[in-house]
C-alpha cells in the first residue's frame, strides 16, 4: 500500500506544477471578431457603399455586367474590371466619359495599361528594385535622423498598407493646403503617374495613390487601393475618400459594376445581343412549325370515287359541245388531220388549201366536196352533225397514216 501513496503524491505534484506553469505563462484577453455578413451583403460587394450613397441623397445600382450606360452626368464605379476584355465595351465607356460621364476604378482593375495611358494618360508605375536596394544601404545616420511615419490605427494592420495621403497640385507635387486622408488597403508595390494636368490627387512618400484627370467633358479617377468594400468603407477615412473620389453630389446616380463573379455566357449573350437572339428564336420557331408533323389534314378529305374512261371522254365531249358549239373540238380534229397529212403526203405544207383537200381526197378515195365541207365548216352544228363530221375527219386521218388498213 505504501508505494501507491508515493506514486499518487508524485503525480499530484506534477499536475500541480503543470497547472502553475500554464497559469504563469498565459493570460485572458478579449478579441473582437467581425460578425459574418448576412443577406445581400454576402453577394453584393458594394452593399455598404450603396447604402452610404443613398443616405447622402443619391441613387445607386449594382450590376454584374455593364449593360446600357446611364446619362452623362452619372458616376460608374468599376471593380475587378477587365478593361481590354471587350473592345466595343471599352470604346462605349470612353465615349460616355468624353460626353460628360465620371468613371472611378480602384487597384483591382485588370489589364488595359496601354489603353489607359493613351486615352486618359494614367499609368501604374512600379519602383525600380535597384533604387530600393540603394535606399536600404544608404547612410545609417541619415536614416536615424528621419522622422518616423505617422502611426495609424493598429486595428487596420491586417488590411494591407496604411498611410496618410496628402493632396497634390496639378503637377503632382504634395501641397500643404487641402485635406489629408488616412487610408488603408493601399498597394504597397506600385504608384500612379500621369503626364497630364491633375484635376485632383493624393500622394504619399511612395508617389501618387489617387488622381483624377479630365477627359472631354467627363473625368477618370484612379485609386491605387481598394478601400470601398463592405467591411472597409467604415474604417479610417475611407468614406470621406469615397465621396471625394466620386465627386458625389445629392441627386447623383451611381452605378457599381463588378466582374469578380462573372455573368454566365447566356447572360452576356442576352445583354449584348438580345435583338439577334430574339430574331433567331423567331426563325427557329417558324422552321419547326413548317417542318413539324401535323396531327390532322388541313382540309376535309375529298371523295375518292372513280369513274370509267368512257365516262370521262363523254363528259369532256359534252363540256366541249356546251362551250362554243363544238368549234374547239372540230378545230382539234382538223389540226390532227393536217399533222398526219404533213408526214405522209409529199410537199403537203407547200400546197394551197384546195390542193390539200384534193390530195387528201385522192389518197383516201373520198369525195372532194364531202371532204371539203367536213374540213371547212367550222360553224355551229347539231350534235349529230358534229359527230358525223369528226368521225369522217378521224377516218381520213387514219387512212392517211395507214393506207393498207
Amino acid at each position: 500500500m505504501k508505494p501507491r501513496w508515493i506514486v499518487a503524491a508524485i503525480v499530484s505534484i506534477a499536475i500541480g506544477a503543470f497547472i502553475a506553469f500554464i497559469a504563469a505563462n498565459t493570460y485572458w484577453d478579449e478579441i473582437s471578431l467581425p460578425a459574418p455578413m448576412r443577406g445581400e451583403a454576402v453577394t453584393n460587394p458594394f452593399y455598404a457603399s450603396q447604402k452610404f450613397v443613398e443616405a447622402l441623397g443619391a441613387q445607386s445600382e449594382w450590376r454584374r455586367a455593364l449593360g446600357e450606360l446611364p446619362s452623362d452626368d452619372a458616376v460608374v464605379v468599376l471593380a475587378h474590371w477587365h478593361w481590354d476584355l471587350i473592345a466595343n465595351r471599352r470604346q462605349q465607356i470612353e465615349e460616355w466619359v468624353s460626353a460628360g460621364g465620371r468613371v472611378v476604378f480602384d487597384k483591382t482593375l485588370i489589364g488595359g495599361e496601354e489603353h489607359l495611358k493613351t486615352w486618359a494618360g494614367i499609368r501604374r508605375q512600379y519602383p525600380d528594385p535597384d533604387d530600393e536596394a540603394e535606399d536600404e544601404t544608404g547612410d545609417e545616420d541619415t536614416q536615424d535622423d528621419e522622422e518616423p511615419a505617422a502611426e495609424l490605427d493598429d486595428g487596420m494592420a491586417a488590411n494591407g498598407e496604411c498611410d496618410t495621403l496628402r493632396p497634390v497640385n496639378a503637377d503632382g507635387e504634395m501641397v500643404a493646403s487641402g485635406r489629408d486622408f488616412d487610408v488603408c488597403m493601399l498597394d504597397g508595390f506600385s504608384y500612379l503617374s500621369t503626364e497630364r494636368e491633375i484635376a485632383w490627387g493624393l500622394a504619399n512618400d511612395d508617389g501618387l495613390q489617387a488622381l483624377r484627370v479630365n477627359v472631354g467633358r467627363g473625368s477618370v479617377t484612379s485609386i491605387n487601393a481598394s478601400p470601398f468594400g463592405n467591411r472597409d468603407l467604415k474604417e479610417m477615412e475611407h468614406a470621406a475618400l469615397f465621396v471625394a473620389a466620386l465627386q458625389l453630389r445629392r441627386g447623383d446616380r451611381v452605378i457599381f459594376v463588378s466582374e469578380r463573379e462573372h455573368t454566365s455566357l447566356l447572360g452576356l449573350i442576352w445583354i449584348y445581343g438580345a435583338p439577334v437572339v430574339v430574331l433567331f428564336l423567331i426563325m427557329l420557331a417558324a422552321l419547326l412549325w413548317r417542318g413539324g408533323v401535323r396531327f390532322g389534314p388541313l382540309g376535309a378529305p375529298t371523295d375518292t370515287a372513280r369513274r370509267s374512261i368512257a365516262e370521262q371522254i363523254r363528259g369532256t365531249g359534252q363540256f366541249t359541245m356546251r362551250l362554243g358549239g363544238g368549234k374547239a373540238l372540230h378545230a382539234a380534229a382538223v389540226r390532227a388531220l393536217q399533222e398526219a397529212a404533213s408526214r405522209r403526203i409529199a410537199q403537203y405544207s407547200s400546197l394551197s388549201h384546195a390542193e390539200r383537200i384534193a390530195a387528201l381526197a385522192q389518197a383516201t378515195n373520198i369525195d372532194t366536196e364531202t371532204l371539203g365541207q367536213a374540213i371547212n365548216h367550222g360553224g355551229a352544228r347539231k350534235p349529230a352533225e358534229l359527230a358525223q363530221t369528226i368521225a369522217m375527219l378521224e377516218t381520213v386521218r387514219r387512212k392517211i397514216l395507214n393506207p393498207d388498213a
